[in-house]
């Protein structure tokens, strides 16, 4: 199986991070928070896809845990969304079709892949689909032009844990000679679906006000 890269202790701890605050603070928290179930579940549907390789093969018990974190933390957040604090949920604004992404990610995995193997395929289709993961959230922005500070810490932490894949690529491309392009360019497309957010994250919430989208 081609080489693959599993920097998971920023994404870990920043979805163990939200997974506590919503645990610890979404019954105080009004709808309004905005954020997207349809994203948290495109997010689990990632890392199961990702990590079948666990029923497959060991590598570590490190690179085990923390696999097994990462879908942890994934389905947790869904639940907690959809089954224990779902009167918190604003499932009006959270509408973004997410069959536009999954099928045609899926036929986009089969087609362009390293090795043309289940495994293989599955991991393929969730590096694209993570790329792209985030829209619903991005949309549900749009539709209720505001975020409260607690969404929008956990979507910088998603979108700077991505951003430092590219560090992490150039760094081996000169110092180990691997080059992944499906990763590669999965990793830009989801870091420049994240750039109006960013740019709103510095210039709004660092600065202590709520993020808001210009009328």
């Amino acid at each position: 199986m081609h080489p693959k890269i599993y920097q998971v202790q920023l994404n870990v701890g920043s979805g163990c991070a939200y997974a506590l605050l919503t645990c610890s603070g979404q019954e105080t928290i009004p709808a309004r928070t905005g954020i997207s179930g349809k994203s948290q579940i495109l997010f689990a549907i990632v890392f199961t896809t990702r990590y079948l390789d666990l029923l497959s093969s060991f590598i570590s018990l490190y690179n085990t845990s923390m696999k097994v974190i990462y879908i942890g933390c994934a389905y947790a957040t869904v639940y907690l969304i959809y089954m224990k604090f779902r009167a918190t949920y604003d499932g009006n604004h959270d509408s973004f079709r997410v069959e536009f992404l999954v099928v045609p990610v899926g036929g986009l995995a089969v087609l362009i892949n390293h090795d043309f193997s289940f495994l293989e395929i599955l991991w393929t289709f969730s590096i694209y689909l993570e790329s792209v993961a985030i829209l619903p959230q991005l949309f549900m922005i749009s539709k209720t032009g505001e975020a409260e500070t607690i969404t929008t810490h956990y979507l910088f932490c998603l979108g700077l844990y991505r951003a430092l894949y590219l560090f992490n690529w150039i760094w081996r491309y000169y110092f180990e000679g691997f080059f992944d392009m499906i990763a590669i360019v999965a990793g830009v497309v989801q870091t420049v679906l994240y750039c109006d957010f960013f740019y709103l994250y510095v210039t709004k919430v660092l600065k202590g006000k709520k993020l808001s989208l210009p009328a």
